[in-house]
């Protein structure tokens, strides 16, 4: 059973990076068993207070899901927070969801290029974990990666580095951009495609092997990959960029597509097909977290999101009604400042 894969153009602590999270949430167990891989962040001296702040963030954002959220410190190889101990990776091993965000993109890769914590992820996306990837991460884990700071901050030419190419398996050389349609630089300076500009990526593309897919996320919108299923889903307030040698295409928010739109896909022949024995053989043995609890339906679930957007707009009638109709499902609603919770009557 894969697991589904959600790329996010920006925002993975903002409203529409917890719509994303909490589409995931729904089809996956409770407690929620959560990993937040610090690796894109950890050449920063404040690299546990990055994924510190998604930590805070899920633990609020998912609370119905009664989320046990764990800040994996897999920073650099060759010191006590290398990628490749075992110690460090366990909270990998029991995941659920699996997340990696901001950060250097090059420097995500040459960590986790044939890591143990690269191998371990991917051992547990095969077994039902989903992943989500926002910012640095998005294009580290492409076919090819944008060297975004390189290029952006220290001012070498446009070339192209290798990425952790996570869909190598399904036969999908894709590559991914966030930050597709940022305007930060303004009416001066275009910073659009990641920061490097419409003619830098242009350059970028060009310089890619034949039959390569890009695909270009605007910020604070997200791609849902439904591996099993064979489709796409567009989250978010604005759109989704394909760029590939079949067409080219924009998808706008709530947009669902086929899978064979990024290319010729297919599963690997085997759940455990490419992937190293040792990460497989552990994340198989993972230790089993005991059993579900019995959290609310999914049906109530959806409610409370819906009464959530309903508060954010301030409309307390339509809030109201639905924690009358959260109350028929046999779940009351608490209100508290760090949002709502849903509790058994």
């Amino acid at each position: 059973m894969f697991g589904k894969i959600a790329f996010l153009g920006s925002g993975e602590t903002s409203l529409a990076g917890g719509r994303i999270f909490e589409t995931l949430a729904r089809g996956l167990p409770h407690p929620l068993h959560i990993a937040i891989l610090e690796t894109p962040a950890g050449f920063e001296l404040n690299s546990a207070l990055v994924a510190g702040r998604v930590a805070d963030f899920l633990k609020t954002r998912l609370r119905n899901y009664n989320p046990l959220v764990a800040v994996v410190p897999a920073r650099k190889r060759g010191t006590p927070f290398s990628p490749d101990d075992p110690e460090i990776l366990a909270p990998l091993l029991t995941a659920d969801l699996i997340f990696m965000g901001p950060g250097s993109p090059t420097y995500a890769v040459r960590q986790l290029q044939n890591s143990l914590a690269w191998e371990v992820l991917r051992a547990r996306h095969r077994l039902g974990a989903a992943l989500v990837f926002a910012s640095a991460a998005t294009v580290a884990v492409g076919a090819h990666a944008l060297p975004v700071y390189e290029i952006f901050k220290v001012g070498e030419d446009v070339h192209v580095k290798p990425g952790l190419n996570l869909f190598a398996d399904c036969g999908l050389p894709l590559s991914f951009i966030p930050h597709w349609n940022n305007a930060e630089g303004g009416a001066d300076l275009d910073t659009s495609r990641c920061f490097v500009g419409r003619e830098r990526f242009d350059a970028w593309r060009a310089l890619l092997p034949p039959g390569q897919a890009v695909v270009g996320l605007d910020e604070h919108t997200g791609l849902i990959v439904d591996l099993e299923a064979g489709e796409c889903r567009v989250s978010g307030v604005s759109s989704v960029t394909l760029l590939s040698p079949k067409h080219d295409e924009i998808y706008p928010a709530g947009a669902v597509f086929p899978l064979d739109d990024l290319g010729d896909f297919h599963l690997p022949d085997a759940p455990d097909a490419g992937i190293r024995p040792d990460a497989w053989q552990m994340a198989r043995a993972a230790p089993d977290p005991g059993p579900a609890e019995a959290g609310p339906p999914a049906e109530a679930l959806s409610l409370a999101e819906e009464r959530r957007e309903a508060r954010l707009r301030q409309d307390w009638a339509a809030a109201d009604r639905l924690r009358d109709e959260i109350a028929a499902l046999g779940w009351a609603v608490q209100d508290g400042p760090d949002g709502q919770r849903l509790v058994k009557k």
